[in-house]
C-alpha cells in the first residue's frame, strides 16, 4: 500500500478527493465552431477520470461571445455550451471523480492570425501589446471591467447549471486577469493601477462576485507569479509583494483553493527554475494546488518531505494529455508515456487526444471494465 500523502484524501472546497494528484487545465481546442463541447471531448475527460476520486480541471472556457475568436476553444456563455458540458460532467461524476471549469478571457494575448480576420475590439488592462508584432489592445474602461465581471458571474452560474463541482478563475499565463495583476502590463492611472492594492483589485472583484453568485467553496484561482509566458514577469521583489497582497485577499475571502504554476514552466515550455512559493504556502490556509514540470518523484517530495504540514495537491497538465491513467501510474511508479505538443491544439482529430492507451497494468487491475465504460 502506498503510504505517500499523495494518496491521502484532501478536502477542496465542497469536495473530498481520494488522492492529491489531479489534472490541470490544458487547452486542447476540440470544441466545435460555436465553441460547444463535443462528443470527442466527453471521451477525453471520461478517460482521464478513470481513477475514482480524481480532480480534473477542465480546459479554459471563454466567458463571453465577445472573446470568441479563439478557434475551437469551449465556452460557458450559451445554453448549447452549458448543455454539452453537462453531458461531460455527468460522465465524470459517473466515474466517481470531480471536475471544475476553468474560466477566462484572453485580453491582449489573442492570436493575431485569428483576430485580424474579425471585426473585434481587442481589449487589455492597458494599451500595451504582449510582443512587438502583436496588436495593441484598447485599455479597458471601468464600464468594460464591470461588464467583464458580469460575464464571469454568468459563466460561473452556467457551470453550476452544467453540474461542475466548482470553477477555477484563470488569473495566469498572460491572459486578461494576469495583465491587471502585473506592472509589466498594467500601467493604468486609475483605481485598477498604480499600486499593489489597485493591481489586485480586478482579480479580487472577479473572485468575490463569482463567490457571491455560486458559493465561496466552489471557487479557485489560478496564478503564475514567476512565468515569462506571453510577455509577463515582474521583478522578484515586486512579484512577492504583489502576489502576497492578492493571496491574502483570496485567503480572507475563503475561496476553496489557489492553484500556483511553478517557475520551471512557461506556457508549454520547460525553463530553468527561477522562483519559489514559500511565501504563498505561509499565507493561504486552505488547499493549495501546484503544477508545472512535476514528475512523480518531485510530487512525492513536495507533499511528503518539503511541506508535510500543508494541504497540497499536485496537478499534472501535459503528461495527463498522454496518460489517461496517470494517477494509477504515479501510484504504481510506472513510466509516463511522452506527450506530443504538436497534437495539443487546433485539431478536430482524435489523434494525440483520445488514442493514448491505458497501461497494461491498469487494464489488469480490478474492476477495470466498469472504469472504461466511456
Amino acid at each position: 500500500m502506498d503510504e505517500s500523502r499523495l494518496f491521502k484524501p484532501l478536502k477542496i472546497g465542497n469536495i473530498e478527493v481520494k488522492q492529491r494528484v489531479g489534472m490541470a487545465a490544458v487547452s486542447r481546442c476540440r470544441a466545435d465552431g460555436d465553441h460547444v463541447p463535443t462528443e470527442l471531448m466527453k471521451q477525453y475527460y471520461c478517460q482521464r477520470a478513470s481513477v475514482p476520486g480524481t480532480l480534473l480541471i477542465a480546459e479554459a472556457n471563454l466567458v463571453s461571445k465577445e472573446q470568441d475568436e479563439l478557434l475551437n476553444v469551449p465556452g460557458l456563455y450559451s445554453v448549447q455550451q452549458t448543455t454539452a458540458w453537462k453531458s461531460i460532467v455527468d460522465e465524470v461524476h459517473t466515474k466517481a471523480s470531480f471536475i471544475f471549469a476553468q474560466l477566462y478571457t484572453i485580453g491582449r494575448a489573442g492570436y493575431r492570425e485569428v483576430n485580424d480576420e474579425k471585426d473585434f475590439e481587442f481589449r487589455g488592462s492597458s494599451a500595451i501589446p504582449w510582443r512587438a508584432d502583436a496588436r495593441t489592445p484598447n485599455a479597458m474602461t471601468p464600464a468594460d471591467i464591470k461588464e467583464t465581471i458580469r460575464h464571469f458571474v454568468r459563466a460561473a452560474k452556467n457551470a453550476m447549471e452544467a453540474g461542475f463541482d466548482g470553477v477555477e478563475i484563470h488569473g495566469a499565463n498572460g491572459y486578461l486577469i494576469d495583465t491587471f495583476i502585473q506592472d509589466v502590463s498594467n500601467q493604468r492611472d486609475d483605481e485598477y493601477g498604480r499600486s499593489i492594492e489597485n493591481r489586485s483589485r480586478f482579480t479580487f472583484e472577479v473572485i468575490k462576485a463569482v463567490a457571491h453568485a455560486i458559493g465561496v467553496n466552489r471557487v479557485g484561482l489560478r496564478l503564475s507569479p514567476w512565468s515569462t509566458y506571453q510577455g509577463m514577469r515582474m521583478k522578484d521583489d515586486d512579484t512577492i509583494s504583489q502576489y502576497t497582497d492578492l493571496i491574502k485577499k483570496a485567503d480572507k475571502l475563503g475561496i476553496a483553493y489557489i492553484h500556483l504554476i511553478e517557475s520551471r514552466i512557461a506556457g508549454w515550455d520547460d525553463v530553468p527554475e527561477n522562483g519559489r512559493f514559500d511565501f504563498a504556502y505561509s499565507i493561504f490556509r486552505r488547499a493549495i494546488l501546484v503544477s508545472g514540470g512535476y514528475t512523480a518523484e518531485l510530487a512525492r517530495k513536495l507533499v511528503d518531505e518539503q511541506h508535510p504540514d500543508k494541504d497540497i495537491a499536485v496537478m499534472f497538465g501535459r503528461y495527463f494529455t498522454s496518460n489517461p491513467d496517470l494517477v494509477f501510474k504515479v501510484q504504481q511508479n510506472l513510466e509516463f508515456t511522452p506527450f506530443n505538443e504538436e497534437d495539443f491544439i487546433y485539431s478536430k482529430s482524435s489523434k494525440g487526444y483520445t488514442d493514448y492507451p491505458f497501461s497494461d497494468e491498469y487494464l489488469g487491475s480490478l474492476n477495470v471494465l466498469t472504469q472504461l465504460l466511456c
